[in-house]
Protein backbone atom coordinates (compact mmCIF):
# COMPACT_ATOMS: atom_id res chain seq x y z
CA UNK A 1 0.00 0.00 0.00
CA UNK A 2 1.32 3.41 -0.94
CA UNK A 3 1.16 6.21 1.56
CA UNK A 4 -0.51 9.23 0.01
CA UNK A 5 1.85 12.21 0.10
CA UNK A 6 1.15 15.60 -1.24
CA UNK A 7 2.79 17.46 -2.75
CA UNK A 8 5.01 15.05 -4.65
CA UNK A 9 8.50 16.31 -5.44
CA UNK A 10 9.83 14.63 -8.55
CA UNK A 11 13.59 14.30 -8.82
CA UNK A 12 15.07 16.85 -11.27
CA UNK A 13 16.64 14.11 -13.41
CA UNK A 14 13.28 12.35 -13.61
CA UNK A 15 11.50 15.56 -14.63
CA UNK A 16 14.06 16.12 -17.40
CA UNK A 17 13.48 12.62 -18.78
CA UNK A 18 9.70 12.97 -18.51
CA UNK A 19 9.81 16.21 -20.49
CA UNK A 20 11.56 14.36 -23.32
CA UNK A 21 8.35 12.33 -23.63
CA UNK A 22 6.05 15.33 -23.23
CA UNK A 23 5.04 14.41 -19.68
CA UNK A 24 4.77 17.21 -17.11
CA UNK A 25 3.55 15.92 -13.78
CA UNK A 26 2.35 18.41 -11.21
CA UNK A 27 3.06 18.19 -7.52
CA UNK A 28 -0.33 16.49 -7.18
CA UNK A 29 0.32 13.79 -9.81
CA UNK A 30 0.83 10.44 -8.14
CA UNK A 31 4.07 8.67 -9.12
CA UNK A 32 2.10 5.52 -9.93
CA UNK A 33 0.17 7.41 -12.61
CA UNK A 34 3.37 8.83 -14.11
CA UNK A 35 5.05 5.40 -14.12
CA UNK A 36 2.03 3.83 -15.80
CA UNK A 37 2.01 6.52 -18.48
CA UNK A 38 5.72 6.04 -19.23
CA UNK A 39 5.22 2.28 -19.36
CA UNK A 40 2.31 2.68 -21.77
CA UNK A 41 4.40 4.91 -24.03
CA UNK A 42 7.27 2.41 -23.97
CA UNK A 43 4.99 -0.50 -24.89
CA UNK A 44 3.47 1.58 -27.70
CA UNK A 45 6.96 2.29 -29.08
CA UNK A 46 7.86 -1.40 -28.84
CA UNK A 47 4.77 -2.35 -30.84
CA UNK A 48 5.57 0.32 -33.42
CA UNK A 49 9.10 -0.99 -33.74
CA UNK A 50 7.84 -4.54 -34.24
CA UNK A 51 5.35 -3.37 -36.85
CA UNK A 52 8.10 -1.51 -38.70
CA UNK A 53 10.21 -4.67 -38.68
CA UNK A 54 7.32 -6.67 -40.09
CA UNK A 55 6.86 -4.04 -42.83
CA UNK A 56 10.59 -4.42 -43.57
CA UNK A 57 11.38 -0.77 -42.97
CA UNK A 58 14.73 -1.96 -41.64
CA UNK A 59 16.58 -5.26 -41.63
CA UNK A 60 16.23 -7.75 -38.82
CA UNK A 61 19.89 -7.45 -37.80
CA UNK A 62 19.21 -3.80 -36.82
CA UNK A 63 16.29 -4.73 -34.59
CA UNK A 64 18.24 -5.48 -31.41
CA UNK A 65 20.21 -2.22 -31.55
CA UNK A 66 17.01 -0.28 -32.10
CA UNK A 67 15.36 -1.93 -29.12
CA UNK A 68 18.40 -1.18 -26.94
CA UNK A 69 18.23 2.47 -27.98
CA UNK A 70 14.51 2.56 -27.22
CA UNK A 71 15.19 1.11 -23.78
CA UNK A 72 17.78 3.83 -23.15
CA UNK A 73 15.22 6.49 -24.00
CA UNK A 74 12.75 4.93 -21.56
CA UNK A 75 15.07 4.35 -18.58
CA UNK A 76 12.32 5.42 -16.20
CA UNK A 77 10.44 2.20 -16.94
CA UNK A 78 13.02 0.32 -14.87
CA UNK A 79 12.36 2.47 -11.79
CA UNK A 80 9.64 1.82 -9.27
CA UNK A 81 7.08 4.62 -8.87
CA UNK A 82 8.41 5.68 -5.46
CA UNK A 83 11.87 6.12 -7.00
CA UNK A 84 10.58 8.92 -9.22
CA UNK A 85 10.12 11.27 -6.28
CA UNK A 86 12.39 12.64 -3.57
Amino acid sequence: MTIAREPYRYRPSVLAQLLEHGIRPTSRTRPEVVHELVSDLYRYELRRMRDRLIRREFIRSEYFARIVELRRRYRLVSLKPHELVE
